[in-house]
């Protein structure tokens, strides 16, 4: 496990290094759409490269640009950059997604910010964030206490439900990145998440909210380290505690 941690690491190094020196017209450029239904850009295609070097030797990727790459009995699904529309707008919040498959349960989840170097690593024996940059900056990953706001990630396709938080005096922000907001949602109050679930935007995601209470359906996504929060979420949304 070590070695492919070391490895994901290696690979978001060169590709945070990738887009800084890469000129933003070029990287910024669409080219066609991916496997998960998105437009890729060069800056998706050129870093989904880079992954592919750096870990096909461990497992089969699947990826969100390209689909199924090589093969092998571990399954690498990976989403090289989380949240392109905000790198193409220089917002900084996009990052890569990456979780490891053995024996079709996920034992290894990594999520990074390529814009503030934060990056969250889960495996079945611990939980940590660390810098992308400096490796000694490291911390175990522990739920937020004093946190006064949420994330909820396209809150145009249930504006009820977001009227309603905000009403009762739920905050939340938006910030356009599901793998991202998963990984933060220790840090903050809740996180939903609403559309399709595809694996490239939640499986690494789903693993670092492992110890979180959470519910999933096949639209709706709902975690929090509140319980009483969480409840209150559900009822917002109309949903029982037991998810689908």
């Amino acid at each position: 496990m070590d070695a492919f941690i070391e490895a994901c690491f290696k690979a978001a190094i060169e590709v945070e290094a990738f887009i800084r020196s890469t000129e933003h017209h070029y990287g910024c450029e669409p080219q066609t759409e991916g496997a998960g239904g998105d437009l890729s850009i060069n800056y998706d295609l050129l870093a989904e490269e880079i992954f592919v070097k750096h870990l096909s030797s461990f497992g089969k990727i699947l990826s969100e640009e390209s689909g199924s790459i090589g093969e092998g009995k571990d399954l690498i699904i990976i989403d090289p950059v989380d949240g392109s529309d905000n790198l193409m707008s220089e917002f900084p919040y996009y990052g890569t997604s990456i979780a490891l498959k053995r024996d079709n349960r996920t034992v290894a989840g990594i999520v990074c910010n390529f814009a503030n170097g934060d990056c969250f690593v889960r495996t079945e024996n611990e939980h940590y964030r660390r810098s992308l940059f400096r490796e000694d900056e490291r911390e175990d990953v522990h739920a937020n206490i004093h946190a006064k706001v949420g994330l909820f990630e396209k809150p145009g396709l249930h504006p009820d439900a977001a009227r309603t938080l905000m009403d009762t005096g739920f905050k939340f922000r938006s910030p356009g990145a599901v793998a991202l907001s998963l990984a933060y949602a220790h840090s903050a109050l809740y996180m939903v998440f609403v559309g399709p679930m595809r694996l490239y935007d939640v499986e690494a995601g789903l693993y670092l909210c492992e110890d979180l209470y959470t519910y999933r359906s096949k639209d709706i996504l709902i975690v929090s380290h509140n319980k009483d929060v969480f409840a209150k979420i559900l009822t917002i949304f109309n949903l029982s505690e037991a998810s689908e």
